[in-house]
């Protein structure tokens, strides 16, 4: 193993990639005299340009080691690492001997660098010899990789990103770009504002992305495959087929006659909304197609992904420039992945685990004694058979299933229940890793090193800065000595740039073959200096696939595929709401990282239900209040946020929370295990539910310098500068306030107190030396308090604390819009009711609010459009003699009660 790294001098700095989402963009860290990392956007890296979302530009504030697994755990208690890796290889062995080795899983993750990734492929299919592989990339692209190999005949991203600049028309479907991939969209509004590109969202509810986009297509939920459907019919219909083009595509014919099945209805769009929109596709030759989870996560998102392809197909309109259909993934190393063959049914370098010919090339070169002969168990596979007893051990890396999969409170009692579970972590407390009976300590970004590939096929090195702490060790380090201590020759790298070197080396034996994926040519490269490259780099050097009609089919041509689309299946009677689950704009995955930055906390901070006002009269409802939310698998209790960008019957929640910083608000526990036939994702995207009000007795807010311990009906914790904050609610009153504060505040007894029994206002704090420590705000109604103000007494002499507001002279800036620039909502309507800015452009040049990362700009626009609104609405209520006030307008602003102002 090579040495670990040092820490850079102070002010030297050192490029490498974010580990957020797909986009894949460039970093530059450089230490601080005060002993930080100064993150900043590489202005060199072809992917971002120097632009970094607030996520990426918090990344610094990320990196302690406070909350991290620093020694490797057997069942609880600090281990050495030889005994640790001693007793996985042991029982890894054991139950392949006695059970065989299908009874052995890999559940790994695009957290994973590809060499981690590329090594526990190697272990599992070439020398344990099972595909039981899988990844939780499983939840976020698989559709995309069954839908681009049956209509390729192999996993190939065509374009790039710069084809969003170079469109003359940008269709996002099933993608809030402006929350999930903000650099791509800063990328996308800039082409906007220079070249006129036009640019149509589809999805069933106003996002943020909306606010960028020409059209907006309020979709029925499911209805995708319709939609294209009744695209590819309007193309042919219309004249607007490539026959030079089709001459290199099969399936035409068969693939119209289903499409026809389709019917406007369907889409539940108004007819001129519909027309509006297969013209303006069908008139355009420039089109990209950008489609995400909204289009995977579904039962039958391959035949969604195809549908699209086939109009793209059907055009010519296909890896050429400013054209063509574009998966963005959601995670950084997705692509890395399915490159080094992690999914359960593919094989190493894009070859095909079905194909003989491919798996004895595999195996000859790894000098493997086996080699899996078929795919492996897919991730909700892979959790039933842990149920059912057929999996004996399991080993997770860097993925929390206990929280992410769906049916998540199923899977967390199978991993209960399984005989022998290894997690390699970063953290001991995730849901998942508490069920673990070895815990492996492992590098973090920052510590660690390798390359990832974004989602256009761009590789770049990840470079570590920061020594590892404690005993932590890079994955492909832990899965290597695993597999020597069960015997295997082959596993006796030196460092991560060996394991890349092999990895190009069998992509050229893949090229041989006939494959796509060629990176050859960097087999000798300088791994310290690699630059981002976009492959292959091998024999050809192309930017972009199949303008040329080639593909990787048996004879050379592409497939359109016959689409037969459904609409999602409705659920039991009492479950009679759609939910739509989703990211929000400043947290990550399960919030492991981005959970320990206070300000990614401030823009949303607890977990929400977005429902309809209708909805919610009609349940009773109120705003801010608890809805009680039950799927087929279990409850949630979500915070109330009515918006009129969700559609009646069609509420929204957000999947981050866990039984770390929300028990109740763990929303995968409600999405039902259905999975999509062909590619075996599961439909994470929606799930029938009913929904009620969750009966509350009393609400609370708290905020600590030191531990919070709630013990109530619903808690959401979140960090703020110096401590903690939660959200509490109950169904049963406390005898005892100061008491219940006690537990609460860890044994710290209030010293402070403003209490009101009668009407059941109770406000407590703790204070050591006249500063403030603690402080508990309790109501029979959602609390009413300037959060952010609280929030920032914390260690300060405050003994006006308990007013919970701010002095006059001191105005409540309101929920924070711009984390990167902490500007408040309060701050801005102010500048816009005053007249003082009218312009997302005049916010920024006044507050500044918007002018860094960017993502807050849909926001802004929001508040300006809903400002415009409200004068307007003031001006004709005066002219008519009366008084109205303005409407609230698509994007969710107005956020849960954790900032009610």
């Amino acid at each position: 193993m090579t040495a670990a790294p040092r820490r850079p001098a102070e002010g030297t700095p050192l490029r490498t990639t974010c580990p957020y989402c797909g986009v894949g963009c460039g970093v530059i860290a450089r230490p601080t005299p005060a002993g930080g990392i100064e993150i900043a956007g590489d202005p060199d890296h072809p992917a971002n340009r120097g632009r970094l979302c607030v996520k990426g530009a918090a990344l610094g504030e990320t990196l302690g080691t406070a909350h991290r697994l620093l020694s490797p755990r057997i069942d609880g208690a600090d281990a050495r690492w030889d005994a640790a890796l001693g007793l996985v290889a042991d029982r890894f062995a054991r139950a392949i001997a006695t059970h065989g080795p299908d009874s052995v899983a890999f559940y790994v993750s695009g957290q994973l660098l590809t060499e981690d990734y590329y090594v526990a492929n190697k272990l599992m299919k070439g020398f344990i010899g099972s595909a039981n592989i899988d990844t939780n990339s499983r939840l976020c692209m698989a559709s995309t990789v069954a839908g681009h190999r049956r209509a390729f005949g192999s996993d190939t991203v065509p374009g790039q990103y710069e084809d969003l600049e170079e469109a003359d028309l940008v269709v996002l479907v099933g993608s809030n770009l402006a929350w999930c991939h903000p650099v791509l969209y800063q990328r996308l509004m800039a082409a906007r504002a220079a070249r006129g590109t036009r640019v149509v969202v589809i999805d069933p509810r106003r996002t943020a992305t909306c606010e960028g986009a020409d059209l907006h297509l309020p979709l029925a939920a499911g209805a995708d495959a319709h939609l294209f459907n009744l695209l590819l019919c309007h193309l042919a219909a219309h004249g607007h087929l490539d026959a030079a083009y089709l001459r290199h595509v099969t399936g035409l014919a068969p693939a119209l006659d289903a499409a026809r099945r389709s019917r406007p209805a369907d889409t539940g769009l108004p007819p001129e909304t519909l027309a509006r929109f297969l013209s303006l596709w069908a008139g355009t030759e420039k089109v990209v197609t950008v489609y995400s989870q909204g289009i995977n996560q579904s039962d039958s998102g391959t035949d969604k992904v195809n549908a699209i392809l086939n109009c793209h197909l059907a055009t010519g309109r296909i890896g050429q420039p400013g054209m063509g259909p574009f998966s963005v993934t959601g995670q950084p190393n997705a692509m890395g992945g399915r490159e080094v063959g992690g999914l359960a049914n593919t094989l190493a370098c894009h070859l095909e685990l079905e194909n003989p010919a491919h798996r004895d090339a595999v195996q000859a070169f790894w000098t493997a004694p086996t080699m899996a002969a078929g795919p492996g168990l897919k991730a909700v596979e892979m959790f039933r058979a842990v149920e059912a007893g057929r999996i004996k051990a399991l080993w997770i890396m860097h993925t929390n299933p206990a929280a992410t999969m769906p049916d998540a409170d199923r899977v967390r009692r199978a991993l209960a229940g399984c005989a022998f579970v290894v997690v390699s972590d970063i953290r001991a407390d995730t849901d998942t890793a508490r069920l673990g009976h070895v815990l492996l300590p492992a590098t973090a970004w920052g510590e660690k090193d390798g390359t990832v590939t974004n989602s256009e096929r761009m590789i770049s090195r990840q470079r570590a800065f920061l020594p590892a702490p404690g005993q932590a060790r890079p994955d492909w380090w832990q899965l290597a000595q695993v597999a020597q201590r069960m015997g295997f020759a082959g596993f006796d790298w030196t460092g991560p740039a060996a394991i890349f070197a092999e990895h190009a080396r069998l992509s050229a034996v893949a090229a041989a073959l006939g494959g796509d994926f060629d990176i050859g040519a960097l087999s000798g490269v300088d791994y310290a200096t690699l630059a981002p490259l976009t492959w292959p780099q091998g024999a050809s050097t192309q930017r972009r696939f199949f303008a040329d009609g080639r593909f990787h089919t048996p004879d050379g041509r592409a497939r359109m595929i016959p689409v037969t689309a459904r609409l999602p299946a409705p659920g039991p009677d009492d479950r009679s709401f759609r939910l739509n689950t989703g990211r929000i704009r400043d947290q990550w995955h399960t919030m492991t990282r981005t959970g320990l930055a206070p300000r990614l906390a401030r823009h949303l901070g607890e977990p929400y239900l977005e429902i309809h006002p209708a909805d919610a009269a009609r349940l009773g409802l109120a705003p801010a209040s608890l809805a009680e939310v039950e799927g087929a698998g279990g409850r949630a209790v979500l915070r109330v946020l009515l918006s009129e960008a969700v559609a009646p019957g069609h509420p929204f929640a957000p999947m981050h929370w866990t039984g770390e910083t929300a028990p109740t608000g763990r929303v995968n526990a409600l999405v039902p295990p259905l999975t999509d036939p062909v590619s075996g994702q599961p439909a994470s995207k929606s799930a029938p539910v009913s929904l009620r009000a969750f009966p509350a007795a009393w609400y609370g807010f708290a905020i600590s310098r030191g531990a919070l311990r709630p013990d109530c009906d619903y808690w959401a914790t979140a960090p703020v500068a110096g401590g903690m904050q939660a959200e509490l609610a109950g169904t049963a009153v406390p005898a005892d306030w100061r008491a219940w504060a006690q537990g609460l505040f860890a044994g710290a007894t209030p010293t402070l107190t403003v209490e009101d029994a009668a009407r059941g206002v109770h406000r407590l704090a703790v204070t050591d030396g006249g500063l403030v420590n603690a402080a508990l705000f309790v109501a029979p109604a959602p609390v009413r308090l300037a959060r952010e103000h609280v929030a920032g007494l914390l260690g300060r002499p405050a003994p006006e604390m308990l007013a919970g507001l701010p002095a006059r002279e001191c105005p409540d800036p309101g929920p924070i819009v711009c984390a990167c620039l902490n500007v408040g909502m309060n701050t801005i309507l102010s500048a816009l009711s005053a007249g003082r800015a009218d312009s997302v452009e005049t916010l920024g040049r006044l507050l500044g609010a918007g002018t860094n990362c960017g993502s807050c700009r849909p926001d802004l626009a929001a508040l300006v459009r809903r400002q415009d609104a409200a004068a307007s609405a003031s001006a004709a209520g005066q002219a008519a003699g009366g008084e109205t006030s303005g409407e609230r307008t698509g994007v969710m602003l107005e956020a849960p009660a954790t900032f009610c102002a």
